[in-house]
This record gives structure tokens, sequence and C-alpha cells, in this order.
């Protein structure tokens, strides 16, 4: 009888790589997955530990799985991910856990699971000691092993087959003081250029048109080989080469290294999308100081101001914490002046929390309320909102390529209706579904049409905005 699995994914779009990679490592040893939880045998949750929000979310996950344990004692509960690297033997102690595994054994899962319904003991795999020389090569052996899945399988039953994603470089070597990755995900270690370029070429055989590359700070990837120095420009260059790719991405970058080339290749390049998601933190030098980001405000509105003297339509995204140890009013001001200046397409806002472990939380004072933090996370969010509201209105009347992701998950305006009024009452009422693409710039475009379109490419005319969305109609 085939066994199934229920895999839930929290955090960024690394660890759903690393869910879809696990996913394909089960499938193909006979696994099944399931939607549903009370259907499964093996419940695994790939967690995140950059914010303690997430954390309790995973507990949150546990404290159900409890109520649902007592009906089926034999379910298996395995906890993947950044969490249980951080974690390790104190989570394996809770007691539904079954299985604890860090980022760097996630191929080791499908064994620990067969093993675990073996012997019906508890088992743990992380890696001791992942900021030392002496875990540097395993980390890049088990970085080899789970990166051999090509496509693997995705657990977002809205996933687009059309595209895929390619770990271009794990690990992360800033040590900004409030992150816990560098801890949890160890140092910077990048994969070889033609294993890259090859697992695309097959991906692109299957199918697929749209290629992205990740990394904690993916503008970072350097490879030395005895001819040549790769980088992420190479990289994209190599890529978009290939004949059926039709779109190449890439997230996430560090202003920091941010290298001319890159932008010198999208330029260059159209089917290197003209998208940056390069957070900025804070608009402080002092918090960014406090930070160790390694730049000022001026530096990174310089490279906002090249980007977009090389590459004009540019798209930039950005993150931000508010309430960082120490950050007063004039210090929230100048970030909300940064906002104001780069104008941003979207921009992600977090309240500061401790992560156990890091510089901040040894050798700084949470001194900011969590009132103070909600009121600047509801500003800063009101400012980006307002600047995007502004800005996506030149869109209004232009037709725009987008990748149809598949249906919308969120009712919006019926299209339809608009559509069908405008008409008139004796014009055939045909009702699609409503659907969700993005644009290269990564827009995010709902319009209505058949189900059939999704995967592919279609020109849509643009009709309404607001602040996150573009309302379009088929061309």
């Amino acid at each position: 009888m085939m066994r199934k699995i229920h895999l839930k994914s929290f955090g960024c779009q690394m660890n759903k790589l690393d869910s879809s990679l696990v996913a394909g490592a089960l499938t193909e040893q006979g696994f099944a997955l399931t939607d549903k939880p009370t259907e499964a045998d093996v419940i695994i949750i790939n967690t995140c530990s950059v914010r303690q929000h997430a954390e309790n979310r995973v507990f949150s996950n546990l404290g159900h799985i409890k109520h649902l344990k007592k009906s089926r004692p034999e379910i298996l509960v395995a906890v993947i991910g950044c969490m249980a690297q951080r974690l390790g033997a104190e989570l394996l102690a809770h007691e539904v856990v079954d299985i604890v595994a860090g980022p760097t054994q996630l191929h080791e899962v499908p064994a620990l699971i067969r093993q675990a319904m073996t012997d019906h003991e508890k088992h743990l795999s992380v890696t001791d000691k992942i900021r030392q020389p002496v875990a540097d090569e395993k980390i890049i052996e088990a970085g080899h092993k789970l990166d051999d899945f090509e496509i693997a399988y995705d657990t977002d039953s809205n996933h687009i087959k059309s595209q895929a994603f390619i770990r271009a470089m794990r690990g992360c070597n800033n040590f900004c003081t409030y992150c816990i990755v560098p801890y949890v995900r160890g140092p910077e270690v990048s994969r070889p250029p033609n294993a890259i370029v090859e697992q695309a070429k097959k991906l692109a055989a299957q199918g697929i048109q749209q290629i992205t590359l990740l990394g904690q700070t993916v503008n970072s990837y350097r490879y030395e080989s005895p001819d040549k120095t790769y980088t992420l420009a190479n990289l994209l260059q190599q890529i978009s080469e290939i004949d059926k790719v039709h779109w190449v991405r890439f997230i996430t970058s560090h202003p920091g290294r941010f290298d001319k080339s890159i932008l010198q290749v999208m330029a260059d390049n159209p089917k290197v999308c003209p998208y940056l998601h390069i957070p900025a933190q804070s608009g402080s030098d002092r918090i960014l100081k406090a930070m160790n980001r390694g730049y000022t405000a001026d530096h990174y509105i310089a490279l906002i101001d090249k980007a977009r003297a090389i590459v004009p339509d540019t798209a930039i995204a950005g993150d931000f914490i508010v309430g960082f140890p120490g950050e007063t009013e004039d210090d929230f001001e100048q970030t909300v002046e940064l906002v104001r200046r780069v104008r941003y397409k979207n921009a992600f806002v977090f309240k500061y929390s401790t992560r156990p472990g890091t510089h901040s939380e040894k050798k700084l004072e949470d001194s900011i309320s969590a009132e103070v933090k909600q009121q600047r996370n509801t500003k800063l969010l009101e400012v980006i909102s307002e600047i995007a509201e502004k800005d996506n209105q030149r869109f209004i009347g232009q037709t725009m390529e987008v990748l149809v992701e598949g249906l919308s998950k969120k009712p919006h305006l019926n299209v339809n209706a608009e559509a069908n009024k405008n008409a008139g009452a004796q014009a055939p009422r045909i009702f699609h579904p409503q659907l969700i693409g993005r644009t290269a710039h990564d827009y995010i475009v709902v319009f209505n049409g058949p189900e059939s379109l999704t995967g592919q490419f279609i020109n849509v005319k643009i009709t309404k905005t607001a602040p996150l969305t573009l309302f379009a109609e088929l061309c």
C-alpha cells in the first residue's frame, strides 16, 4: 500500500525549493503526496527561523498534530529545515516529533522516514559546528545530493509547470547582527556552473520556460575553475542562451556586493527579467552599522540609481526591519525618506524580533516596545502602498506580457461582469474563471480567461490598478 506524505513549508523561496526537492526524492521512492494531513502516514514540516513568528507557527502546527496523533498514533512527524538545525535535540524532545533534520541533511529524509517506520525510534540529523571548516565538505556533498533532482515535485497545488527554481548557491557569509541564517544554513557554497546550466537544459527540455536562480545572497555567486571565475552575470547569460527558456530571474541580492556586470546582462539580454529584490533593511546609517549591513543609505541609493540608469525600467522590491534595537524616531523617518526616494514596486516590512544566538540577541537590548514597532510597521506599509498605487496608474491602457500562473486564490474585481456590461445586453455572455499572471517585472496581474492558459505566456491589456495588483483583459 502506497504511503502518503503531507508536506507543509514555511519561510522563503529557498525553503519552498527544499520542500520541492524533498518531495521529489520521496515520490521517487514510492511515496505519494496528499494535501490532507488526516490522510497522511508522514507529516513533514519544513521550517523557518528568521523570525519568532515563523517558529511560533510551527509549534502551533505541532499542537494540531498532537490531537491528530491521538486518533492515529502511528503517524510519523518530521520537522526539517532551519528551525530543526537551530533547536536540534530540543525539538526532537517534543512529544509528537519523530524526526529532526537540518537543511544540509534534507537528502537523508527519505532514509530517516524508512528507518523510523521500521524501528519506531526518534531520529536526529543536524550539522555540528556548521560554521567550522570541518563541516564544509559535508555541506558541499549534501548540497550535490539534494540538487540532483532537476524539477522534483512542487508541493504547491497552484504550481506552474512552465517555471522552476534552481539553487545557484547555499549559505550566507554576511553575518547581519539580527540574522540566524548563517548559523543554520552554513557558509556560502556556490554550485559548479556546468551543473546549474545542465540542470536548466534538462528543465527546458521538460517544458520549463522560466528559470529562477536562488541564493540567500545570489549576487555573491562566485565559482573558481582552472580557466575562469564564474559570476552570476555569467550564469544569467548562459541560461538565457538555452532556446526554450523565455525568462530568467534571480533572488535575493545583497546591496553590499553588487557587481555592475549583473545590471549589464539585464540591459543586454531581454530574457533576463528587469527585476531586483534588493533589501535595504533601514534608511539610517547608524542602524545599518548596528545591523552590520556593510553599506550606507547613500551607497544603497547610488546602487538603485545605477540600476535604473543601465536598465531604465527596472522594478525594485525591498525588505525593511522596523524597531531594531535603539531605532529612534529620526532613524525611522530616514527609512521613510529612503522609501520615498527609491519608490519600490513593493516591499516587505518586518517587526524586529530577537533571534537566539545572533549578535543582536547577545549584545543589544530589544528596547523598542511592541506598540511602537506596530506603529512604524503600519506607517511604512502605508507609504509603500501609497507610492505603488500612484506609480501603477501609468500601466493603464498598456499591453503587457504575462506568464499565467493559474487560478487566482483571492477574490478580486469581477472583470467578466464589467466586460459583459460594456459589451451590451445582446453580446454573448462567456464566463471564464479569474486567473493570475506575472509580468517580467514581477507585477501581479489578475484577469479572466480559460484555465487552459495556465503556464503560457500571453498578452493582456491593463484596465485597472491597485497598489499590489494590476487588473487586465485578454488582448
